[in-house]
């Protein structure tokens, strides 16, 4: 396990070799601290821990690894256009929380919302959802397509936004923040 200082006000990273130091990743996780799990060529993606986690493929060239350092550290740092002033929390009974603000949610979009939650600032694949959505069986492409409709229009009044992500799948933000290319 390495750790990579911080810089200015980017926290403390731990880089872990997954699967191998999954104790350390647990532990890591249970204390809430941020870390880049570093993955062989042929090791399947893990599940997501949490929003203050990442992952490579190694051998992976140092200037790619500091990039997704970076940009772990800024999904967490005070200046993320993807944090609100309170992170935002889906609660067992499907009601999502903002805030002091709240809109409940069918067990379908909970289940989306919790997925999107998890990866709060990057991109979720369409695979990823459906599978969360239907754990049973996937859905055909529309059903998809128009349960991520019904909760955009659900969360549009806690100021959270989903954008679809061409050919890759969506993407959960807080705020009105769009995309550079400002498609949505």
């Amino acid at each position: 396990m390495d750790g990579v200082e911080p810089d200015g006000d980017r926290p403390e990273i731990t880089l872990v070799r997954w699967p191998e130091q999954e104790a350390t990743r647990t532990a890591l996780r249970a204390e809430g601290r941020p870390r880049v799990l570093l993955l062989g060529p042929t090791t399947p993606a893990p599940d997501p821990g949490d929003d203050r986690e990442d992952w490579v493929r190694i051998p992976v060239a140092d200037a790619d690894l500091q990039a997704r350092i970076r940009w772990l550290a800024h999904r967490l740092g005070g200046a993320d256009e993807h944090r609100t002033a309170e992170r935002p929390v889906l609660d067992d009974d499907g009601l999502f929380r903002v805030g002091g603000e709240w809109v409940a949610l069918p067990p379908v979009e909970h289940r989306l919302a919790r997925a999107l939650l998890d990866r709060l600032g990057t991109v979720v694949s369409r695979d990823a959802l459906a599978e969360a959505g239907w754990p049973e069986g996937a859905p055909g492409r529309n059903a998809l397509d128009v349960h991520v409709l019904r909760l955009r229009r659900r969360l549009a009044p806690l100021r959270m936004t989903i954008h679809t992500v061409r050919s890759r799948g969506y993407l959960l933000a807080s705020g009105t923040s769009r995309p550079a290319d400002g498609r949505a």
